[in-house]
């Protein structure tokens, strides 16, 4: 299969004067999301072939070019406004990844990096800051034949039995945790493509007892680990319900919205021939 390359652009760290500038925040991921999701989730039986391959991802280096370092020390020194110049020339750069065999497309930052053997049909992370990343998953025609994302009833329906299953997918067997989940969102959508979409949003957290061995309850103080908000696109294609699914730490949702809803809205799904 193929990846179509596009260009890209990031904003490193400068220090010039009393004028530091560092890269906005991105996401991370600590837990792989595992083959079974979809199919737990919805009730489904996720098609066992491997993913089609997609390009090589070009990383792109965190040197500055001297123009923009000259740039920044002559901002320091009169007081022009660049830094707001850097970041509107610092708009984060996309590539797409096109799976012709199995139909469905989707856009995603350059500088991510795809994870082979993590389960999901594709998977692709942020190779920095690891509590950010994407993954597909679909149905087997096989074993369920879709009409329609409808078919999983309304989008708070929908919503709600993914929300059941994060609660089981994310299941803690360590002593004094416990993980709660709630909707943030459920709608559907009309895509570019013509395609009735469902955008899911569910918030994830997971808190764990300070000393989860005192026999006081007083003592057994739950503090939060990490806090997730988990952004689904589900539609339905040849038979199959697909599934692409984003997640990221809320600290740093704000920063990163705009890309992760571009993400979102570059979903497509493609009719196979028979």
């Amino acid at each position: 299969m193929e990846s179509l390359a596009m260009t890209t652009t990031t904003a490193p760290m400068v220090r010039a004067g009393a004028v530091v500038l560092k890269a906005p925040n991105v996401l991370r991921i600590s837990e792989s999301p595992s083959r079974s999701n979809l199919s737990f989730r919805l009730g489904l039986r996720v098609r066992a072939e491997e993913s089609a391959e997609s390009g090589p991802v070009k990383e792109t280096g965190g040197n500055i070019s001297r123009r923009s370092l000259f740039a920044g020390v002559f901002a320091a020194a009169t007081g022009l406004p660049f830094v707001q110049n850097l970041k509107a020339s610092s708009a984060t750069s996309f590539r797409q990844y096109n799976d012709r065999f199995d139909g469905y497309s989707f856009n995603y930052p350059e500088g991510w990096i795809q994870v082979r053997g993590a389960g999901a049909d594709v998977f692709f992370r942020d190779p920095i800051n690891l509590d950010e990343n994407v993954v597909v998953e679909f149905s087997s025609p096989s074993s369920s034949r879709f009409k329609s994302v409808e078919d999983l009833g309304t989008p708070d329906e929908a919503a709600q039995r993914i929300l059941k299953q994060y609660l089981t997918e994310f299941m803690s067997t360590r002593l004094g945790v416990r993980r709660e989940s709630n909707i943030v969102s459920s709608k559907s959508r009309i895509g570019p493509d013509g395609r009735l979409y469902y955008d899911i949003e569910v918030n994830v957290k997971s808190y764990a007892n300070t000393n989860q061995l005192a026999v006081m309850p007083q003592d057994r103080v739950a503090k939060l680990e990490w806090s997730r908000r988990y952004l689904s696109v589900i539609g339905v294609e040849n038979n199959r319900l697909y599934e692409l699914r984003l997640q990221t730490p809320e600290r740093v949702l704000m920063d990163e919205e705009s890309d992760l809803r571009q993400m979102m809205t570059s979903f497509k799904l493609v009719k196979l021939d028979a």
